[in-house]
């Protein structure tokens, strides 16, 4: 057979895929002449020619059937082109089982009946539709069923099971199948899943073809009979044919009608089954709140409820509704629940944050956050009221002196207690008595100890208040959710509601300053304030080292709460507290000063160093330092603190009560100058004997006298003016003190005052006998100035003069060598001034008295020279004066042997005379 045309090329189909009996379209070229050229169609290698419809060379109709391989080509065969090729192919997919009620809409092939009595796959229920194999690819080996079941405890392979197990199924069913079928397995679930959801409307669009190509039929018979004209005929065709067809349906219903039934039956329940299933979430979910919140769980409360509420919110089905109304009675307990939790106290910071975002979450009506900070606040105004009543009810039922310990909850912050009760010896050195001491290092007065436990509430309570509120302002308290909806909302609050917080903070500090005031600082409150932050009547006033204690406290408390960030102007109260207790402790310091030097007295043990000192000044000096140290963190400035010393008052009550304490030690020094013999406890003295200058004149069985007493005081004068009182003035200046000068002026003067009264006092003592000795000395025996022999030496009224002077020297040199200048000078003047007067009483001398008294009065000038004053030189003067002079050469020369016969003779005596001279002293 000729070929005149070219072989026949498919070139497309569509579709491309498909079940075998799927209709499809066959384009290409050289695709035959008519009909009668077609004689051959293979599709994946079956014969498809009877079903094979020619519509054009370029065209072929027809339907797939089943073929052994599941892709080839498409050959058409031809009498005018012969065996042809294709360009594309065609995939046949393995068909779908349909079960026996099962809508089709094309003829099912019996072989491929799926029989649910005969299928061994377990865990299906009978009433169960579905396919055996829901991915719809092939199964291939499982896995052995006692591993899957180790592996997976308490979960199954049916996927209608609660409790199925996506990984067990494949496993079990496809541990060897490939990525690309488990790809086409995912494609088949959602064609399965989209089928589903539309229902009839699917059958209907699968089976759209079928029912054209019926009704082309019918109507081709139709219009066939009609040419024919057996319409005519009795018994047409189509009437037989529209009988034959009803008693086949109603042979068919009533051999269904049964099973009918039954499906429509199991239709009802599985969808009733249906319903509970899907919407189990709902119908559980008000047992489930309940449990919950027994639990605690309520973050999972809130979750569900913002689920049921987004999907059965707005409901119209009863059940519906009814379920979400017991839904909604249960989460409007939970907020009130929430509520009470969130206004409980004490509280976290940490839970009241996590209430309010629950809360927030609920959609609460109100404020809860500023509920639960107006809560905080009156909860740590109560706290702070309490903590003062406790500790006032503990006062009135304990003895004053013998205060407990106080428990401060294992405080944790850095104390100066711990550091006071350490430095309690160095701080207050041997100011009181020892027993006192001991007992003062280990018991906390109970104002302090309240001050303690008062900041350190506020310390705790504070910080989680003053974060609740940044926390409410910044919205960090509330959900995403809940900010993105409230946020205009809480801004207009947060504006209005930023005076009251304020004002809340303040009425805190406010309480604080005056609990603490009504403790320590009880003139600064009004009566009124007294009576509700006081209440410590009959309490001794604290000392320095107490009040400076509580001055730390507060400055920690101060640097605390400036470290929230607070306002300066919220905590300028606490700044005024903190000033007012400085200015209080630096005036209680200085009183208690006061007090100690007073009894510095009773403390004077009179025993001389080299330098003719006692104990005394060193003893003063040292009081007033330690003092001013305990004072030195209470002096200086801490930032944003104010000068003690800023206000004039305070200057001019600081700086009377310095110049109070300098005169009080003055007052001191005379008591103890003026203190009779009997008062003296000397049994404990003695002389530093290592001093090579104390050659035992004072022996430890000797009791002072008032002349030694006197000097000893007069030796201290001298150093508290020319070291201890500068040292002093510079301890003040270095403290930032206010009127140093005036200071050191009054009290310079009131030691002078002391000092010119005390020296005056001692030369009265001693020059007035010596004085008094002279005029009888010089007259014993009846002398006469004008009858008198010639002088054969000093008469011994003279020598004796000298012995009690020098009696006075070794006296004063024995408390201190800078004495003996001053001292000496004013006997020398007292006696030189008595002589001169003598001499000039006297109406005229002998040329033998003449030269007795020259020689007396120039023994006497040459024997104490080194201590001649102007005013002794000039009574020595007025007294040679009064003499007639000598007029010969031998007067002169028996006056110069008598000299030196009389040092030659005294020498020993005189040698006290002859050292060098310290620098003048004051007179």
């Amino acid at each position: 057979m000729s070929r005149s045309r070219q072989p026949p090329l498919v070139t497309g189909i569509s579709p491309n895929e498909g079940i075998p009996w799927t209709k499809v379209t066959i384009r290409g070229e050289n695709l035959g002449t008519g009909p009668t050229d077609l004689i051959g169609l293979t599709i994946c290698g079956h014969n498809c020619l009877l079903t094979a419809e020619w519509m054009s060379p370029s065209k072929i109709v027809c339907r797939v059937g089943q073929a052994k391989n599941d892709k080839g080509d498409i050959i058409v065969t031809t009498k005018s082109g012969g065996r042809g090729t294709s360009t594309v192919s065609f995939k046949l997919l393995k068909p779908e089982k349909i079960g026996i009620l099962d809508q089709s809409a094309v003829w099912v092939d019996e072989m491929n009946y799926y029989d649910m009595r005969t299928d061994r796959n377990k865990g299906i229920p009978p009433l169960s539709l579905r396919p055996s194999n829901p991915l719809g690819i092939e199964i291939e080996n499982k896995f052995p069923q006692k591993d899957l079941e180790m592996l997976f405890p308490g979960m199954s392979a049916d996927f209608t099971s609660e409790n199925f197990s996506a990984s067990w199924y494949l496993i079990e069913n496809h541990s060897t199948t490939s990525f690309e079928q488990l790809k086409t397995a995912v494609t088949n679930l959602k064609r399965q899943a989209s089928k589903k959801s539309e229902g009839s409307l699917a059958y209907v669009k699968g089976g759209l073809s079928t029912f054209f190509e019926a009704q082309d039929a019918l109507s081709a018979i139709h219009q066939k009979l009609e040419a024919d004209g057996t319409e005519k005929v009795e018994g047409s065709m189509t009437q037989k044919l529209e009988n034959v067809l009803n008693r086949a349906s109603n042979t068919a219903d009533t051999l269904f009608q049964e099973v009918l039934g039954r499906k429509d039956k199991a239709d009802s329940t599985r969808n009733a089954l249906n319903v509970l299933q899907r919407f189990k979430f709902l119908f559980n979910l008000p047992l489930n709140i309940e449990r919950n919140i027994q639990k605690g769980d309520y973050d999972v409360v809130i979750n569900d409820y913002e689920k049921a509420k987004s999907l059965f919110g707005k409901t119209e089905v009863q059940v519906f509704k009814k379920y979400y109304a017991e839904v909604e009675t249960r989460i409007e307990a939970l907020r009130e629940l929430l509520l009470d939790k969130l206004l409980e106290t004490p509280s976290t910071l940490h839970d009241q944050k996590r209430y309010i975002r629950y809360l927030s979450d609920l959609h609460a009506p109100g404020d809860p956050a500023w509920q639960c900070i107006g809560a905080q606040h009156r909860w740590i105004l109560q706290l702070m009221h309490s903590c003062r009543e406790g500790y006032v009810h503990g006062l009135q039922g304990t003895p004053g002196l013998h205060s407990p310990m106080i428990d401060l909850d294992n405080d944790v912050r850095p104390s100066v207690l711990g550091h006071l009760s350490q430095t309690a010896s160095l701080t207050r050195g041997s100011s009181f008595q020892s027993i006192r001491d001991d007992t003062w290092r280990y018991k906390t007065p109970h104002r302090v100890a309240f001050v303690e436990k008062l900041t350190k509430l506020v310390l705790s309570q504070l910080p989680n208040f003053w974060k609740l509120w940044i926390s409410y302002v910044n919205g960090s308290l509330f959900s995403e959710t809940a900010e993105r909806s409230g946020q205009i909302e809480r801004s207009k609050n947060v504006r209005h509601r930023q005076n009251d917080f304020k004002k809340m903070i303040q009425e805190v500090m406010h309480c604080l300053v005056k609990l603490v005031r009504g403790a320590l600082l009880p003139l600064s409150i009004s009566e009124g304030g007294a009576r509700q932050h006081g209440g410590w009547e009959g309490k001794s006033e604290l000392s320095g080292q107490w009040l400076a204690h509580v001055i730390q406290t507060m400055r920690l408390t101060y640097e605390s709460l400036t470290a929230l960030e607070i306002p300066n102007d919220m905590l300028q109260t606490i700044q005024d507290l903190i000033l007012d207790l400085r200015v209080r402790c630096v005036m209680v310091t200085l009183q208690h000063t006061a007090e100690e030097i007073k009894r510095l007295a009773e403390k004077e043990d009179w025993i001389v160093d080299n330098e003719g000192l006692t104990s005394l000044p060193c003893q003063f000096e040292q009081c007033i330092v330690r003092s001013l140290q305990s004072l030195k963190g209470v002096l200086e400035c801490k930032p944003g603190e104010a000068s003690v010393f800023q206000q004039p008052k305070t200057q001019e009550e600081v700086c009377q009560l310095s110049i109070h304490i300098m005169q009080i030690f003055v007052h001191c020094l005379e008591q103890l100058s003026a203190k009779p013999d009997a008062d003296v406890d000397t049994a404990h003295l003695s002389m530093d004997v290592s001093s090579p200058d104390l050659f035992g004149s004072i022996h430890e069985d000797i009791s002072l006298t008032s002349e030694q007493r006197l000097l000893i005081v007069l030796s201290n004068c001298c150093y508290l003016e020319r070291h201890t009182f500068l040292n002093i003035a510079e301890h003040f200046e270095k403290h930032n003190f206010q009127g140093i000068e005036k200071i050191t002026q009054v009290s310079m003067a009131s030691l002078k005052e002391l000092d010119q009264r005390l020296f005056e006092n001692y030369i009265e003592l001693k020059a007035d006998p010596i004085v008094g000795s002279l005029e009888p000395g010089i007259y014993a025996g009846y002398f006469d100035w004008k009858d008198c022999l010639p002088p054969t030496g000093v008469r011994n009224y003279l020598k004796e003069a000298l012995v009690n002077i020098i009696a006075v020297h070794a006296e004063v040199f024995t408390i201190s060598k800078e004495l003996v200048p001053r001292v000496l000078s004013k006997v020398v003047e007292a006696v030189s001034e008595e002589l001169s007067r003598l001499m000039q009483c006297v109406s005229s001398f002998s040329k033998n008295g003449a030269l007795q008294a020259r020689l007396e009065i120039c023994a006497l000038r040459d024997t104490v020279a080194v201590h001649l004053t102007s005013e002794s030189k000039s009574s020595f003067k007025q007294a040679l004066e009064a003499l007639p002079q000598l007029s010969s050469g031998a007067d002169k020369k028996l006056l110069e042997e008598l000299l030196n016969k009389f040092k030659s003779s005294m020498h020993l005596q005189l040698t006290c005379f002859q050292a060098a001279a310290p620098p003048m002293m004051k007179t």
